[in-house]
């Protein structure tokens, strides 16, 4: 089964990019379990999301860490909040989500390419 075939240029559309998780609250106004996250990207700014990885992540073990996101996607509202970045994972056969993430740290808002 052949799947659509990206160009090198709509690659370079999406910008994904490091950021270091500063915040993760349990997200109550949604009807599947998931956390509010404020994320820092360096100079692209401070971006609020949220995530449904409450099945493998605690929200303590959530700050500090470096994960990748997609930065460009317009706003979005979900329940109050107004999500500005789609943190990336991969996808479990239970739908559990593992973030992906630098495995040395580096500045915040480094582009993934």
């Amino acid at each position: 089964m052949e799947q659509n075939k990206l160009t090198w240029s709509d690659f370079e559309k999406v910008e994904m990019r490091i950021g270091t998780i500063l915040s993760a609250d349990i997200f109550k106004e949604v009807k599947n379990p998931a956390y509010k996250l404020q994320i820092d990207f360096g100079d692209f700014g401070i971006k609020k999301t949220s995530a449904q990885i409450t099945k493998l992540y605690t929200t303590d073990e959530l700050i500090g860490k470096q994960i990748i996101a997609v930065v460009n996607f317009p706003k979005k509202q979900i329940a109050n909040i107004m999500s500005e970045c789609l943190v990336l994972g991969g996808l479990g056969i239970d739908k559990e989500v593992t973030l992906l993430s630098s495995d040395k740290p580096v500045k915040n808002g480094t582009r993934i390419g």
